[in-house]
C-alpha cells in the first residue's frame, strides 16, 4: 500500500487551518501531508504509526507531526465493530512551514521557534502540559482570523518553553529514493494490519519479492530493528491499549488475541520492552492517569 498524500484544504486566506474530526475512527490508511499538525486527541485509543515507531495514543494526548512525516492514527480494533457505539474527537492545527508562514519563522525572534520545529521531527506533549496546548488550540479554532495568527505564535512559544519536556517520536529516516519509502511503508502497514495473527518470515520476504536474508537486512537497514522485535513491538503495544481500555477480562485473553502464542513468552517480551512486568505497568499507567 503507498503512502497516500493530502492536501489539507486551507483557504487562500488563511495562514493556518485548524480541522475538527467526529468519525467512528481515525482515517484509516497510511498518509502524509505538507502540512505539519499538531493534533489533541478528545477522544479516542489506538496506535500512531509514524516512520518506524509506534505509540499508543489515548483521550487528551498531544501530538506534533513535522510535514510529509508518513503516519497513521490507527484505531483499537473495537472502533471497528459492526455494533460499536464508539467515536473519535480530534482538533488538529495544521500549517505549512515552507508556505505563507515561512517569512514569519524566518524572523530573528523566531529562530527558537524554528529551530523546534526543525529538530523535533514528531513528538508527544508531556502529560501535565497536555490541557493547556489543548486550550490553546481550542483557543485558535474560536478566534477571529486577525486572531487566530496571534494565538498560533502564542502555543508555539508555549511549546518552546517546554521542549525540555517534549517526547521525540521518532528520528527521521532520509531514503535513497521515494519509491523506497513507499515499499518500506507498504511493509509496515502490512504488519499493522496482520499482527492478529502468526506472520512467517517466508511469508514477509514473499510479500516485499524478496529472499528472507535479504529481507532480514533489507527491514533492519530500515528500522534499526529485527523483524521479530518489530512485531513484538506491535503486539505488545496492543496488548497495552487493549488491557488499559478495560476490553478483556484478563491479560490471557488479551494476550493470544494479539498474535502471542503462550503466555511465558508474552512476559518475557513484555518485560524485555516495557522493563516491567504487565501488571506493574498498568499499575504505573493508572496511577499516573489519575494525577
Amino acid at each position: 500500500m503507498k503512502v497516500l498524500q493530502f492536501a489539507v484544504p486551507v483557504a487562500a486566506t488563511q495562514t493556518i487551518m485548524v480541522q475538527e474530526d467526529l468519525m467512528p475512527h481515525f482515517y484509516p490508511h497510511l498518509h502524509k501531508h505538507e502540512e505539519a499538525q499538531l493534533i489533541w486527541i478528545r477522544k479516542g485509543t489506538g496506535t500512531l504509526l509514524i516512520n518506524n515507531d509506534m505509540h499508543l495514543f489515548k483521550s487528551g494526548d498531544v501530538f506534533f507531526i513535522g510535514a510529509n512525516q508518513p503516519h497513521l492514527f490507527k484505531s483499537d480494533q473495537a472502533y471497528f465493530k459492526d455494533d460499536a457505539a464508539l467515536k473519535i474527537e480530534a482538533l488538529s492545527v495544521f500549517f505549512d512551514p515552507e508556505g505563507k508562514i515561512a517569512a514569519v519563522f524566518n524572523l530573528p525572534e523566531m529562530q527558537p521557534v524554528k529551530q523546534l520545529l526543525n529538530e523535533r521531527i514528531a513528538f508527544k506533549v508531556n502529560e501535565k502540559y497536555q490541557k493547556d496546548i489543548a486550550d490553546q488550540i481550542l483557543g485558535i479554532q474560536h478566534a477571529e482570523p486577525q486572531y487566530a495568527i496571534i494565538r498560533f505564535l502564542e502555543l508555539l512559544l508555549k511549546l518552546l518553553t517546554i521542549s525540555n519536556e517534549l517526547e521525540n517520536l521518532t528520528v527521521i529516516q532520509h531514503y535513497a529514493a521515494d519509491t523506497d519509502a513507499l515499499r518500506i511503508n507498504a511493509v509496515l502497514h502490512f504488519l499493522m494490519e496482520n499482527y492478529g495473527r502468526q506472520i512467517s518470515l517466508a511469508e514477509i520476504a514473499a510479500y516485499t519479492n524478496m529472499t528472507p536474508q535479504a529481507f532480514c537486512r533489507y527491514f533492519k537497514k530500515h528500522t534499526r530493528q529485527t523483524f521479530t522485535t518489530y512485531i513484538n513491538n506491535l503486539r505488545v503495544n496492543e496488548v497495552c491499549s487493549k488491557l488499559i481500555r478495560g476490553e478483556y477480562p484478563n491479560i490471557s485473553t488479551a494476550v493470544y488475541e494479539s498474535g502471542f502464542t503462550n503466555i511465558t513468552s508474552f512476559n518475557r517480551v513484555f518485560k524485555q520492552i516495557k522493563g516491567k512486568n504487565p501488571k506493574s505497568y498498568l499499575k504505573q499507567y493508572y496511577a499516573n492517569v489519575a494525577l
